[in-house]
This record gives structure tokens, sequence and C-alpha cells, in this order.
């Protein structure tokens, strides 16, 4: 089961509060804290892309270069064992 969501290369982490009966989750793989959440998977989606550009657009007033989710992959060579 993958617990994220994509959109314009940001990941976002999918959670769901039983207690509050909500779906919540945050941008992943940056600096800053940002947020989203929805009453049901179709509204955290459009919760999810609403934020991804609000961050976008606050960082392009503020001057600063919006952070991008890292993604990829980490190899490791090791020599054989002698």
């Amino acid at each position: 089961m993958k617990n994220t969501i994509t959109y314009k290369s940001y990941i976002g982490s999918v959670n769901f509060s039983a207690k509050d009966k909500i779906f919540f989750g945050k941008i992943e793989g940056i600096n800053d804290l940002v947020t989203f959440e929805g009453t049901s998977l179709d509204k955290l989606t459009k919760s999810f892309h609403d934020t991804v550009n609000d961050y976008i657009d606050i960082c392009k007033k503020k001057h600063k270069e919006p952070f991008k989710s890292f993604k990829g992959s980490f190899n490791v060579r090791v020599s054989k064992a002698h």
C-alpha cells in the first residue's frame, strides 16, 4: 500500500485519523513544514494540489527558491569479501 500522492514533483504523505475522521498529510522531503487535510480522499487530493500551488506562490512572493521533494535512489557498491 502506498501512502503518498504526487503533484508537480512534490510528494505528499497520506494519513487518516479515525478519532477526527479526517485525512491529513504534509509535503515530504522539503525543509519547510507544509500540511494539508480533507474529509475524503478527493478533498485531500484537492487540498494537496492547492497547498503545493500556494507554497510555490508564497516562495515566489518572498523571492525564495521553493524546495523540491527529494526522491531517487542511493546506490552502494561493496567489494567481495576475501
